[in-house]
């Protein structure tokens, strides 16, 4: 929050664009930071930012690269802008920490859709301090923590971005159920599925933070052909 308000820092080297953009997202409310590249990006970084709206292809550093340091430091929710619609840039950006991806030219409104659901579901994880007993939830030698929208391991925190903590929430809180890739995918973004190698990289993303062998795991379970399932 910045001034009671959402922040949210906009990236992209063509200031035509950041120009648009601030001035859509001040319009609904938002306070807005701007920066032309990556490096100036981190520089930028802080935990008054909500929220990191970053093109790909900038000078200095990548979109890709400065989100993989901003990941390092913070869990705020990162979106992706860039003009290649390719599967393999996708699963690059989800890889290092994207919660979401939008391919230019993109309308105004498909814009805000995405930024209001992303910033609605991270609101939909903070709740009372008191409901913290409630919101433990072990399984296997770990506790889900719902309030801090970690994993505890032995009092060590591991911490997943917004997007990898839905998706285990999901299948830890219907332990046995097996969700497809379809249905995981329906339950965190509330739309229908664009493809599969989302949800496969978070997952893969998130056995390697839990130190899961995707071989042998533990903690996420492979149905094969059907999909995954938790079942401790």
């Amino acid at each position: 929050m910045k001034d009671g308000k959402t922040c949210i820092l906009i990236a992209d080297d063509e200031k035509e664009i950041r120009d648009i953009l601030q001035l859509l997202l001040t319009g609904e409310g938002y306070a807005v930071v701007t920066a032309e590249n990556g490096r100036e990006v981190l520089n930028l970084v802080s935990q008054e930012i909500d929220l990191y709206l970053l093109d790909v292809n900038m000078p200095e550093l990548s979109g890709f690269m400065a989100g993989a340091e901003i990941r390092k430091q913070m869990d705020a929710p990162i979106i992706f802008l860039t003009a290649y619609s390719g599967e393999s840039d996708k699963v690059m950006g989800f890889s290092v920490g994207a919660d979401d991806y939008i391919v230019k030219p993109f309308s105004n409104m498909e814009l805000l859709m995405r930024v209001k659901a992303i910033l609605r579901r991270s609101a939909r994880g903070t709740v009372p301090a008191q409901e913290e007993k409630k919101n433990h939830i072990p399984f296997g030698d770990l506790i889900l923590d719902l309030e801090s929208q970690s994993v505890l391991r032995q009092g060590e925190v591991i911490v997943l971005t917004y997007t990898e903590f839905k998706i285990l929430e999901l299948l830890v809180t219907h332990k046995k159920k097996i969700y497809s890739l379809e249905n995981i995918y329906q339950s965190i973004w509330e739309e229908d599925a664009v493809g599969d190698s989302a949800i496969m990289v978070h997952i893969k993303n998130i056995r390697k933070k839990l130190g899961d062998d995707s071989r042998n795991p533990r903690y996420i379970k492979t149905a094969w052909g059907r999909g995954y399932y938790v079942d401790q």
